[in-house]
């Protein structure tokens, strides 16, 4: 009991130092859950406000978005915008999860398919479509999560929602054997797509337009919005930061620099600042694309999210100290 008051008083004394308001991308490892990473990072920032923007299942690895202390408000924000995807879809297995991760419910040959056939079913999973998600999912139906449900032996029906698909390309097509001896053909895909989408329901309704079942053998998340795999660091690389006493700790994406990538800016003038902190609601500019807008006062310090509601700003989220 003694360990845990002393642990505890730890994110105090780092937040009378400055824990860092900001980002931290993540490339994330296979078979941790996303709340694994945020369970790991709040050690590292010694503070328990880290949240993320958009899950990642624990078999994909890839972009995780983190906030850290004020940051978390972005978080929301940050989770409707668009993501980029590279994966393998393995047709002539269907699995209880749609992936890897779940057991093999069906197999059937599926050699020799036409590229032709691929491509065409490719293109009927492209643009707005309505997609049905995987019931193996955190979708909640009646305030219970949906694999909730289905490990407790229900049948679930999840309802089709709208959701968007950019991109959905197929580089390459490889003829192989499955564990089973099932002669299955792997696609390497490319996805980019809206907040929402699951990859996996795209392998298992590819597979059914084929009519030899599919799903998701692997997955890894190269983007989400402006945040790119590049900016991204394994949490070995993160701890190694932390541990070293000649560096700057862990390594944050300033909260300004952050909302500055995803967001359209909007430098305002002191009065208008001034205004803005006091709750008033400021007349606004009409900005290309719609979204949120990041306020920035003449000193350059972000001071709030705003959007626009009939010509003036409204405050989604305050961030000015």
């Amino acid at each position: 009991m003694k360990g845990k008051n002393t642990r505890a008083k730890r994110p105090e004394a780092r937040r009378a130092g400055g824990t860092p308001d900001g980002l931290v991308i993540v490339d994330k490892p296979s078979g941790f859950t996303s709340h694994d990473v945020v369970a790991k990072t709040r050690g590292m920032a010694r503070t328990r406000r880290v949240g993320h923007a958009g899950t990642l299942d624990p078999m994909a690895t890839g972009v995780l978005v983190l906030g850290i202390e004020r940051a978390t408000k972005l978080l929301g924000h940050l989770a409707l915008t668009e993501k980029e995807y590279v994966g393998t879809i393995r047709l002539g297995q269907q699995s209880v999860t749609d992936d890897a991760e779940g057991e093999i419910t069906a197999s059937r040959a599926a050699h020799g398919i036409a590229r032709e056939a691929v491509d065409a079913g490719v293109a009927e999973l492209t643009g707005a479509i309505m997609q049905v998600p995987s019931k193996v999912s955190a979708i909640k139906i009646d305030g219970k999560r949906s694999y909730s449900r289905v490990r407790d032996g229900e049948d679930v029906e999840i309802p089709a929602r709208p959701v968007t698909v950019s991109s959905f390309v197929v580089h390459s097509v490889h003829e192989t054997e499955a564990e089973d001896g099932t002669p299955v053909t792997d696609l390497l895909v490319s996805v980019e797509c809206s907040s929402g989408t699951y990859i996996r329901a795209l392998a298992r309704d590819l597979g059914a337009a084929l009519g030899v079942g599919g799903h998701l053998t692997a997955l890894r998340r190269t983007r989400v919005g402006p945040y790119k795999l590049d900016q991204a660091r394994t949490l070995e690389d993160l701890q190694a930061a932390v541990d070293d006493e000649a560096g700057g700790g862990l390594p944050v994406m300033p909260i300004g620099e952050a909302a500055s990538a995803a967001f359209t800016r909007w430098e305002v003038t002191a009065d208008q600042a001034r205004l803005l902190m006091n709750g008033a609601r400021v007349p606004m500019p009409l900005f290309e694309g719609g979204g949120p807008v990041a306020a920035f006062g003449p000193d350059g310090t972000f001071l709030a999210l705003l959007e626009n509601q009939g010509g003036r700003a409204k405050s989604l989220a305050v961030f000015a100290p």
